[in-house]
């Protein structure tokens, strides 16, 4: 064995530590959790989401503003953002005619932050 292969990893991996001897409450729970996230991975795996959370991870937008972002047609991006909306990854704000998107908490930003470190920053 190698010294390289005889130390243990510098990160450290913030990831739980699965038991056999988990009580059923714990595992329950991470069931739950592990619903809530399939749900939210879900939610943002199609590209017109992805990409409404992308821009409105920088600020609120309007639909028209979207739409104007996304080259995309009212009736399109209306459809994604009710599927975010009913997700609870967005919230809406009317003014006048203008319905207004942000982002309802952090989650969407932090997830857009790695997806852009892995996949969009240059190498």
């Amino acid at each position: 064995m190698t010294a390289e292969a005889a130390q243990p990893s510098q990160t450290t991996s913030r990831l739980p530590v699965f038991d056999k001897n988990m009580c059923h409450e714990d595992m329950e729970r991470m069931m739950t959790n592990a619903e809530t996230a399939s749900n939210f991975l879900k939610a943002i795996s199609h590209e017109g989401r992805l990409m409404i959370l992308c821009h409105l991870a920088t600020g609120e937008k309007s639909v028209t503003e979207l739409e104007e972002l996304l080259s995309a047609r009212q009736s399109a991006v209306s459809q994604q953002l009710t599927r975010l909306r009913l997700e609870g990854l967005v919230s809406p704000r009317r003014e006048g005619k203008a319905i207004y998107y942000r982002l309802k908490d952090d989650r969407p930003k932090k997830i857009m932050e790695v997806v852009y470190e892995m996949f969009c920053s240059a190498e």
